[in-house]
């Protein structure tokens, strides 16, 4: 029997249905009627979850704009503004990203640490990513500044999601990282160097982990916000997750065939394990 999602207590009775056919129950002590998809965090949306997570999984996926987004949209029958889609993309893509941290593979212990500029016309902002040596994305941060304050904050953030400590952090030459990591993670060994080095390590897989962010943000006009910026940053990076094999598919969706997959496969699956995650997503009570 489902609860009440306002006062946890089981239904009183049933109330017929609502508008789509969904049985309806009554709640005595707190005087509400809810069904099985109130405690939903897509309950009281005019548009189904199916088109809401398409929208979203488009608009973090592939270099369109909101506009776009809205005349594939069209072209099923469906009307929404691309302020719409907008808002969908800030309201679902963070939590989304949080829902999908426990499925992601597990994190090795030798972390790539950079910053890559971002500029929406003069204005400059800083994006601090960490890859592991796998290649798998541990974070990211949007912040106003390059300075110790925005580095630490970043390592801080990385240790907290990842729940580990790296044994080794690979960075560039900028000052801020030595403080920070001995401050945030004090028995890690810190290796700074370079990209072109004829030996040793280098930075190359951060800097080729930028590449993905940088192609989808190469045609828009930039983060406009650090808050809107920050939301959308973890969406896409769940979302280049799933499709770059850094999840675990197979715990979202049983019938996908790994390394026989193929590309078609991959794209189906990615779409289902999305909107295993977004099922799983309930209101805040």
């Amino acid at each position: 029997m489902i609860t009440c999602p306002t006062c946890q207590r089981p239904p009183t009775k049933r109330d017929g249905r609502d508008h789509r056919g969904r049985q309806r129950y009554a709640c005595r002590p707190c005087h509400r009627d809810f069904t099985a998809g109130s405690a939903s965090i897509f309950a009281g949306y005019r548009w189904p979850a199916e088109v809401i997570l398409a929208a979203v999984r488009w608009y973090l996926s592939y270099p369109l704009s909101a506009r776009q987004v809205t005349e594939l949209l069209a072209e099923r029958g469906i009307d929404v503004s691309p302020r719409t889609v907008l808002t969908w993309v800030q309201s679902f893509a963070p939590q989304l990203a949080l829902a999908g941290r426990p499925y992601r593979r597990r994190i090795g212990r030798r972390w790539y640490v950079d910053e890559v500029f971002m500029f929406r016309g003069a204005e400059k902002r800083y994006l601090y990513r960490a890859v592991d040596q796998h290649g798998q994305v541990i974070d990211v941060l949007l912040c106003e500044h390059r300075d110790l304050a925005a580095a630490e904050a970043f390592f801080r953030r990385a240790l907290t999601t990842s729940a580990l400590v790296p044994t080794t952090i690979v960075s560039d030459h900028h000052q801020a990282y030595v403080k920070a990591i001995k401050r945030t993670a004090p028995q890690t060994r810190h290796i700074r160097t370079g990209l072109h080095r004829r030996r040793g390590e280098t930075t190359k897989i951060i800097e080729r982990s930028h590449v993905a962010i940088r192609d989808r943000l190469r045609s828009s006009r930039g983060l406009k916000t650090v808050i809107t910026g920050q939301r959308f940053l973890e969406g896409f990076e769940v979302m280049y997750a799933l499709r770059h094999d850094h999840v675990r598919l197979r715990r979202l969706v049983p019938d996908y065939r790994g390394w026989r997959a193929t590309p078609h496969d991959r794209t189906r699956a990615v779409a289902v394990a999305m909107s295993s995650l977004a099922m799983s997503l309930v209101k805040p009570t």
